[in-house]
């Protein structure tokens, strides 16, 4: 087996434990965007008829472009990790 397969296995298991952590870091950082742009502490919920059109697709954009820009850093930084430690890029 070649080493670049190896780093491909190998960044498998890391790659999953950073998605979950980029999950985790979004929806606690669009809570916190969320609060203070809107002054509440949840974002609306879709199904929430008590909450206008604009104000659900603000908060699903929201959640959509803090989630895609956490993900894409943790998985940046998990693969130069894994360069660091192994000399090759788990792509």
């Amino acid at each position: 087996m070649s080493k670049k397969v190896k780093t491909k296995l190998a960044y498998k298991p890391v790659g999953m434990l950073a998605g979950a952590a980029a999950g985790l870091i979004a929806g606690a950082l669009v809570k916190q965007v969320w609060r203070l742009a809107a002054g509440e502490s949840d974002t609306p919920d879709a199904l929430d008829e008590q909450r206008g059109w604009g104000e659900i697709l603000i908060a699903a954009a929201l959640q959509g472009a803090v989630f895609a820009a956490v993900r894409a850093a943790v998985d940046r930084g998990s693969a130069q990790g894994v360069r660091r430690l192994t000399g090759h890029w788990p792509a």
